[in-house]
């Protein structure tokens, strides 16, 4: 059992940044590979950025490719989300997901979930 903590949302203005953090309760937390995903108020959710078991392989949305950027720290048991010249439509509620290994955009591919942390990103 893995349980997912995210914290870092709040409010910011369009073109600012912000940084997600998600905490891992588990012991094996290295074996799992991380996503972040979000859903913004009526749409699906959607995959934001994954990351590797080990660190490497990272994959991004497109929509993001340049801005966001996924890291973790195995130490610390926590992935992080760094989001640069955020725009207004990134509103959303951002959630971390985690399964074992390998990172996919598929979110029925994750087998835990946070709780999800509220980004607004003002006009």
């Amino acid at each position: 059992q893995v349980q997912l903590v995210e914290s870092g949302g709040g409010l910011v203005q369009a073109g600012g940044s912000l940084r997600l953090s998600c905490v891992a309760s588990s012991r094996t937390f290295s074996r799992y590979a991380m996503g972040w995903f979000r859903q913004a108020p009526g749409k699906e959710r959607e995959f934001v950025a994954g990351i590797d078991w080990s660190g490497g392989r990272p994959l991004y949305a497109d929509s993001v490719k340049g801005r966001f950027i996924i890291s973790r720290d195995n130490a610390k048991n926590t992935v992080y989300l760094q989001m640069n010249s955020l725009k207004p439509e990134e509103t959303a509620i951002y959630y971390c997901a985690a399964r074992l290994w390998t990172a996919t955009m598929g979110e029925y591919e994750y087998e835990y979930w946070g709780q999800g942390t509220q980004v607004t990103v003002s006009s």
